[in-house]
């Protein structure tokens, strides 16, 4: 027996709580949430990303902890921000997909927000970057619990310079794509995003939120930077234009780690980093078909669009210095969804009276002994209103559907995509702690596991329905709609 192990013990524990008595007498945590779009699960260094560095990630992974098992509520865009936002699984609050400049949904004034949890407590709020959750006044972010916004309404491709009509004339793309607007608060300030601009955007953004940390340091705050990047199109700015070995994608993202590293900065210069939560994270997984534009999905099977692991299985890493484990890595399951009920813990905030789907993941941030995910299952895997995979802390089992592939193929080169071909996929089990590629159904071989997963799935369809088998689900809620007598953003 080790005669020092009952003193280190002593000592540790002691560490322990004089850490959690010095950020209780700073009073509540300050919250950041950095949300990356499209990127792959093997893009950053503390995932395996190769020829181009990133340094900050890199020491915030070496000084916080890197979660392997981290998944998204979708494998697009608009979808996988409301489940961040709201703490449910995108299909209860009835957003879907990527909302686009005709969409006249959005965000339903009656969710709560994780800027309106933080709100309770008298936190500042604010969001720089994509919002993607409706582009109307009634359902931006000041509206949902912000003080500030300064980015883009939805993403960047969502303009007249979109690979598919640039070939046409100005007039022609317009009937298909409008200008991408730049707004700040509810004000339009740039009504015609150019390519030029765009390569501000990243900058602009992190400018916004260093400022933010700077006027908001001596009071709790909340901050929510949401990237435009790594979404095609590529745009970065000339600091890091070059700079990588990968080309325009790994030059994107070592812009993206300057930026983490900018806000983790201004943290420290204001003493902040012992009572200060920062996670970072994706919306879905890597857009393959657009090849050397696209980031990676490592191990993992396909890509952005599929409820494979590549979809929506995404780089995460959590620092807060004086709780969290320098160095830890957790391999339990969970997701978006878990951030806002976690906050709320950690605020002593009121959660939603509605319901929601996350949980409490302080101890696996923690690294409590012997925690476990509090997810008996997951149900996130919704995809065209159909419940097409569930799973648990170790088996998924995916219910036949149709999902796009590139078979093998490369993706596409210069900013232009190749088309996907058309699979489909029957009953089939993988155990993701053996098989993360989702390569070998174990189905035959483990009847009961495939059992108890349907009988899961079918409480998840009794609850947020499936369209495929025609059921409703007494769970969901309305999104919000435009009124006739609404305005419209611009007027």
């Amino acid at each position: 027996m080790n005669p020092f192990l009952p003193v280190t013990c002593v000592m540790l524990a002691l560490c322990s709580i004089s850490a959690t008595a010095q950020a209780e007498r700073q009073g509540p945590p300050n919250i950041v949430v950095i949300f990356m779009d499209d990127m792959g699960y093997a893009d950053i260094g503390p995932f395996g990303a190769s020829g181009y560095q990133t340094p900050h990630l890199d020491r915030m992974a070496a000084e916080g902890m890197k979660f392997t098992d981290f998944v998204a509520s979708s494998a697009v865009c608009s979808a996988s921000r409301a489940a961040l936002l709201t703490g449910c699984y995108h299909r209860r609050v009835g957003i879907s997909g990527a909302l686009g400049p005709k969409a006249t949904h959005g965000i339903n004034a009656n969710e709560v927000t994780l800027a309106e949890i933080c709100k309770q407590k008298g936190y500042a709020t604010a969001i720089y970057g994509k919002w993607h959750l409706g582009h109307h006044p009634k359902f931006l972010p000041l509206r949902h619990g912000f003080d500030e916004y300064f980015g883009l309404p939805y993403s960047n491709d969502m303009w007249p310079y979109h690979p598919g009509v640039v070939h046409l004339p100005m007039a022609e793309r317009l009937k298909r794509w409008p200008h991408l607007p730049l707004i700040e608060g509810e004000k339009v300030i740039n009504a015609q995003v150019s390519p030029q601009d765009q390569e501000q955007l990243t900058t602009q953004y992190t400018e916004h939120a260093v400022d933010f940390i700077r006027r908001n340091a001596k009071r709790p705050f909340f901050l929510y930077l949401p990237h435009s990047m790594v979404h095609v199109p590529l745009f970065v700015s000339d600091k890091f234009r070059g700079k990588s070995s990968r080309g325009l994608f790994g030059d994107v993202v070592m812009e993206v780690d300057w930026s983490v590293g900018q806000v983790l900065d201004e943290i420290r210069r204001h003493d902040l980093a012992e009572n200060t939560l920062v996670i970072f994270t994706s919306d879905n997984g890597p857009w393959l078909s657009y090849g050397t534009r696209a980031g990676s999905a490592g191990p993992l099977r396909e890509g952005k669009g599929t409820e494979f692991e590549g979809g929506i299985r995404e780089p995460t890493l959590m620092w807060w210095p004086s709780r969290i484990a320098a160095g830890s890595v957790c391999n339990e399951l969970a997701s978006t969804i878990d951030i806002l009920p976690t906050v709320a813990a950690l605020i002593e905030a009121e959660l939603p009276a509605h319901k929601i789907d996350g949980k409490d993941i302080q101890g696996l941030m923690f690294g409590e002994p012997n925690v476990r995910s509090p997810h008996e299952a997951f149900y996130c895997y919704y995809a065209g209103g159909q419940l097409q995979a569930v799973r648990d802390r170790r088996w998924k089992l995916h219910f036949p559907h149709g999902y796009r592939t590139l078979q093998g193929r490369p993706g596409g080169t210069g900013g232009k995509p190749v088309n996907y071909s058309q699979e489909k996929i029957g009953l089939a089990l993988f155990d993701l702690k053996n098989d993360v590629g989702e390569s070998k159904n174990v189905a035959q071989e483990n009847p009961r596991v495939v059992e108890r997963l349907q009988r899961l799935a079918e409480e998840a369809r009794a609850d947020l329905g499936d369209k495929l088998t025609k059921r409703r689900g007494s769970g969901l809620r309305e999104p919000g709609r435009l009124g006739p007598n609404d305005k419209r953003l611009g007027e």
